[in-house]
């Protein structure tokens, strides 16, 4: 076997510690309240083990003198499929799975109304309709906490959940197909045609490519990586002991600089502005191509004068403006250009790939079913076919329970569209931590209303994109992309699809079993689900206001659509055919995203090191000094798994990273 090829060991290794990260998410994250060991979309954990492991594999290297157990490819793979499955346990589905699916019925009341409003439409099949399974769900099992875990999982009443799980196992299941068949059709294109970068596979390239190499040693003792590391560690070490000992004072790691701005006038827009300093993001945005890093920064700082703007011509918009949304930080009328910016970014996307869809379009009505390119794992033809048969499969599923076909298809047209162009700004931009601003229904709302879906229709949509289309801080598309560039060039694509594949299937499993195991043992209400039960019933009680007081199209919305619409549309336009053009499309994407809210300031500071660099030392101090900025990356995520580990023991943990 060469270095290149994907072997049955790394395979093995990846599937059974990915799953592990999957049993002990919920316990770690919902009952100790400790660092997330899965958070965002370079993960704790599969990074904190890669890491290690890899010190190890060296070591073991040089005990057996040169025969390695695990190849850097090896490593790599093992850590990608642990990447690919740890969100499942968490926000990418399991954190609020549950509660959805028993939210109407625990939490419905006399004064909410909700058994009179949403009773007679809840489907038949969605919802567990066993009373008091819901309320062990809940309240945990009699004398749950002294159980033991085999002695908990036989005690759980499956017979109210089999029904449910089985129901939904179908929607995720066909979900996350379209999704390996979206991942296909496009993988091509990004990966080989458009030659991507991908700022988050950076660290773990080098540092497996270090043991391919046998240059581990070099690496880790280069003085610019080591000056790096070193700080994160010194930065992490003091505030760590300030965290567990309030004696010992803090080095500030957020500023709030929203009071130095006054509160009307042009910069009325920044009294909430936080500067919040994290060494790897910084690291990242070093390593994100300048033009986007730029971008980023630059459009939140507009976004924030774009409110002094209204602010001085008299233009007061109130909140209200927006009527009932579901977006995940959607607070103002303005920030609904994202909808029509998404749009527009979308269509731009498919114009890119245009020569590579037109032929496996040809292809594929031809049944010309060619091999797989070096990104692909099947050939695209198939892929396409995969996505068109996948869509059917969800549409029928959805019509099934009583959705309207043709809101169907629009429902589940949009969901996707939407995912697609996130995965390129978390893909491109290395937006380890993201979050959407409008949710994909808003803008269908927006637009014609609720007329457009029946009383089910609102319901049934609300609870499909709660599942897997809104929270998308660990969603599954970006990993698989990230999957499709490291199997580039590397071999058996069928052994690796496989993995991949029978990661996802036994993730979601162990996610389920492990979530239902921790409610069951401790209570829902003696787990820290704040956010869970706030997010979850904030869905069902904005789909009983759009039902008891339907809506038509919001022209403040429609107007911010179109206004959002345009500035892409001149954005990807002046991208396109001006060379010197310096900005990127996708800053404007993220513009009112509350991720950047966070990371505004990471990628200013990672800009502008890149930029000086550069400008003053040229291509090789760049290259040179980059290594101080993976050093940045590689100390936050290594003192990230230690505050991990002592917040298993101690029961409280500081976090190195945004939660």
């Amino acid at each position: 076997m060469t270095s290149g090829s994907i072997r049955f060991r790394a395979v093995a290794l990846g599937l059974v510690l990915g799953l592990c990260v999957c049993a002990v998410t919920p316990l770690n994250n919902l009952y100790l309240g400790a660092t997330p060991l899965g958070g965002g979309h370079f993960p704790l954990a599969p990074f904190f083990v890669l890491a290690w492991l890899t010190v190890a594999t060296a070591g073991l290297g040089r005990l057996f003198r040169g025969r390695m157990l695990l190849t850097g490819t090896d490593l790599l793979v093992c850590w990608m499929l642990m990447v690919v499955v740890s969100g499942v346990a968490h926000t990418g589905l399991a954190r609020t799975f549950f509660i959805s699916l028993t939210a109407p019925l625990h939490f419905a009341t006399e004064g909410n109304q909700w058994n009179v409003v949403l009773g007679p439409l809840l489907p038949s099949g969605w919802y567990p309709t066993d009373p008091e399974a819901v309320e062990t769900l809940y309240n945990g099992l009699s004398g749950g906490y002294t159980m033991p875990w085999g002695q908990v999982l036989a005690a759980i009443p499956w017979g109210a959940w089999v029904g449910p799980l089985a129901t939904w196992a179908v929607f995720i299941g066909l979900c996350y197909f379209v999704l390996l068949c979206l991942t296909n059709l496009f993988s091509r294109q990004w990966v080989s045609n458009e030659r991507m970068n991908f700022p988050l596979l950076r660290l773990p390239e080098m540092l497996t490519g270090a043991v391919d190499t046998g240059g581990l040693g070099g690496f880790f003792s280069d003085r610019f990586l080591l000056s790096g590391l070193f700080f994160s560690v010194a930065l992490h070490t003091i505030n760590g002991i300030a965290f567990y000992d309030p004696s010992v004072p803090q080095i500030p790691t957020l500023i709030l600089a929203g009071p130095y701005f006054p509160k009307t006038g042009l910069f009325s827009g920044f009294t909430k502005l936080k500067i919040y300093f994290y060494p790897a993001f910084i690291g990242f945005a070093y390593l994100t191509a300048r033009q986007i890093s730029l971008s980023f920064w630059l459009f939140f700082l507009l976004g924030g004068l774009v409110y002094g703007i209204f602010d001085i011509i008299g233009q007061h918009i109130p909140a209200s403006a927006l009527g009932v949304t579901f977006g995940p930080t959607l607070t103002s009328p303005e920030e609904t250009q994202m909808i029509g910016a998404y749009g527009v970014f979308f269509i731009f996307l498919l114009w890119l790939a245009r020569h590579h869809l037109y032929t496996t379009a040809k292809d594929a009505l031809r049944f010309r079913f060619r091999g797989p390119d070096e990104a692909e794992w099947v050939g695209a033809p198939a892929s396409l076919w995969g996505l068109i048969l996948g869509g059917g499969a969800l549409t029928a599923w959805s019509v099934s329970f009583g959705l309207p076909l043709g809101q169907a298809v629009l429902l589940l047209g949009a969901f996707f569209m939407v995912m697609l162009v996130a995965s390129r700004i978390i893909c491109q931009g290395g937006i380890a931590y993201f979050t959407l601003t409008a949710a994909p229904t808003d803008g269908l709302l927006a637009f014609f209303g609720t007329g457009i879906f029946s009383r089910l229709g609102i319901l049934m949509a609300a609870v499909m994109q709660k599942m897997l289309f809104v929270d998308l801080r660990e969603s599954l598309l970006p990993s698989l992309f990230h999957a499709a560039k490291v199997g580039e060039k590397k071999g058996p694509k069928k052994l690796y699809l496989a993995a991949i594949v029978l990661a996802i299937a036994a993730a979601v499993a162990v996610s389920f079993l492990a979530m239902l195991a921790v409610c069951h043992k401790y209570g829902l209400r003696d787990l820290q689900v704040d956010w869970e039960m706030q997010t979850v019933g904030t869905v069902y009680e904005n789909v009983q206001r759009l039902l008891e007081a339907p809506a038509g199209a919001n022209r403040a919305v429609i107007g911010f659509t179109v206004a959002g619409a345009a500035v892409m549309l001149a954005l990807v336009i002046a991208y396109q055919h001006f060379y010197w053009w310096p900005i990127h499309p996708l800053g404007f994407l993220t513009m009112y995203s509350s991720s950047m809210r966070i990371l505004w300031f990471s990628f200013f500071l990672g800009w502008l090191c890149n930029h000086l660099t550069l400008r003053y030392g040229g291509i090789v101090l760049m290259k040179r000094v980059r290594l101080l900025f993976i050093g940045l990356i590689l100390g936050d995520f290594l003192m990230g798994g230690a505050y991990a580990l002592i917040g298993l023991w101690t029961g409280q943990s500081y976090l190195v990273l945004p939660n």
